[in-house]
């Protein structure tokens, strides 16, 4: 089936953009902002905006909006009826228990991963992480691990945006990036040294589905007490390995 432009609602694909447009660095916007984060004009924009508010799903106090919990309604629908995390949330609590360290699951949207279930055994990050939560992928050990299974050309253009320094350590140039993302490739893990949050290291491996596709990643998180990275895979990457194992059979 080829669906064109008149098979779509540009009205929604609008709407979209604008909901988008909001980020934890900007989570409250004008209608002017929201014009020019969108590329839309700004009537356009405006009545995007006044929909959402109308609907439930934008609050407005006459010059700012700010988004309203019913638009979690729309990632927990998604969430509820991807099947991935029921079957890995009892693996990935076994995981913790056994390791004493928190553990993830994510998937890659755009330049973003999104974390799809989550054991938490303690705090390491300053932000509270929970399924629905993103961080961006070239500084993230699931990130660079699910940026790795794409092709190259493919992980080169998803570096293409700004990529900030989250701290002193965080590696900024694509073509640095690109390095790690090779060595990635041949080791099968990545490993995070205080790059998205200082404090923080953290080790990941790909999650195959049974035709042997990368459909995920996992990881474990840890405080960077650890004594170094190298005893950080010794003491983790089998654990993830064996997660890595037992899910390869059970994901289509």
């Amino acid at each position: 089936m080829t669906i064109t432009e008149r098979d779509t609602m540009g009205g929604l694909a609008k709407g979209l953009q604008v909901i988008e447009s909001f980020s934890p660095e900007h989570p409250r916007q004008s209608i002017t902002e929201v014009a020019k984060a969108t590329g839309l004009d700004r009537a356009t924009a405006r009545r995007c905006l006044l929909t959402l508010h109308l609907q439930g799903y934008a609050d407005y106090d006459g010059k700012f909006f700010t988004l309203t919990p019913r638009v979690l309604r729309l990632g927990t629908a998604c969430l509820a009826t991807m099947p991935l995390p029921q079957i890995v949330q009892p693996h990935l609590d076994a995981l913790s228990e056994r390791v004493g360290q928190s553990s993830s699951l994510s998937i890659l949207d755009g330049a973003e991963i999104v974390y799809v279930a989550r054991a938490a055994q303690r705090r390491v990050m300053s932000i509270a992480l929970m399924p629905g939560s993103r961080l961006p992928a070239y500084c993230t050990s699931m990130g660079r691990v699910l940026l790795a299974a794409l092709p190259e050309a493919e992980a080169q253009a998803r570096l293409a945006g700004p990529l900030p320094a989250r701290t002193p350590h965080t590696l900024t140039e694509p073509a640095s990036i690109l390095a790690v993302l090779a060595r990635c490739r041949a080791e099968g893990h990545a490993v995070i040294d205080q790059e998205v949050e200082l404090g923080l290291r953290s080790i990941a491996v790909p999650i195959r589905n049974s035709r042997g596709r990368v459909v995920a990643a996992a990881n474990i998180g840890v405080g960077a007490f650890h004594p170094d990275v190298a005893a950080l895979v010794a003491a983790y990457l089998p654990e993830l390995q064996a997660l890595q194992a037992a899910l390869a059979g059970l994901i289509a």
